[in-house]
């Protein structure tokens, strides 16, 4: 085929070519000098454009958290009691994970960049906590009526967000270098061996079953209606092996 029939090829989308145009000039100039206009400008696009993605410069950076905190949530909401819980909030950290190393180039330019700017290192503080408070609500929810299940939710939720960051964080300062997915596995392994109870993955074990071993060997029965739901039998039973 000649190159005068070639197809030329497709634009990126708004978006995309957004987020492209603002960090090409946050490098360039710096992100304090950048404006709003200089990034629809490099763009081709209006201003109405930028405003329709993105409700600040600020969120430029960091464009892809929103789609990722919601998938997240999901996968916490189609939890059920058959998924031990400790290990599910590990899983849904994994998902972050995911998102970083999908594109290695752009997340180093990215934590380079916040490491230089103090209000886009808030700006991923708040980020970050919204992450955890995802994590401490499904926990919230699995622990209810359980002693110290409030404390034991948010703690684990801050246990999980800190590993997986420390071991990210230490990907990233490598520019990219090494298997990411190891280093968070290991980390994310640390907690659950710390926080991850017998009695939890007992009941994922047992299902519905009314009776499962206490702490001493011993054998603990759990009286419950029979039409009630599956999650509360396991809930009575997490319980009860709590307070042996």
């Amino acid at each position: 085929m000649s190159s005068s029939s070639a197809v030329p090829a497709a634009k990126p989308p708004i978006r995309d070519a957004l987020v492209a145009a603002a960090f090409r000039l946050f490098l360039e100039r710096g992100f304090e000098q950048t404006t709003v206009d200089d990034i629809v400008a490099l763009a081709g696009v209006g201003r109405r454009s930028f405003f329709r993605y993105f409700p600040s410069k600020e969120d430029v950076v960091f464009p892809d958290h929103e789609g990722c905190l919601a998938e997240m949530t999901a996968f916490l909401a189609a939890s059920g009691p058959e998924h031990e819980p400790v290990r599910r909030v590990c899983d849904a950290a994994r998902l972050v994970l995911r998102m970083y190393a999908e594109n290695p180039a752009f997340s180093v330019q990215r934590y380079r960049l916040t490491r230089q700017v103090p209000g886009l290192r808030a700006y991923e503080l708040s980020v970050v906590w919204r992450y955890e408070r995802a994590l401490a609500e499904y926990l919230r929810g699995r622990f209810a009526g359980r002693p110290d299940g409030t404390l034991r939710a948010d703690v684990i939720a801050a246990a999980v967000v800190a590993a997986h960051n420390n071991a990210l964080r230490s990907w990233l300062r490598s520019d990219g270098v090494g298997d990411a997915g190891a280093a968070v596995d290991h980390a994310l392994a640390y907690v659950h061996r710390t926080y991850a109870r017998p009695a939890d993955a007992q009941a994922v074990r047992s299902g519905a079953a009314g009776a499962g071993p206490g702490p001493d060997g011993d054998v603990v029965v759990v009286v419950s209606r029979r039409d009630a739901p599956l999650w509360r039998v396991v809930q009575e039973l997490e319980t009860v092996l709590d307070r042996s």
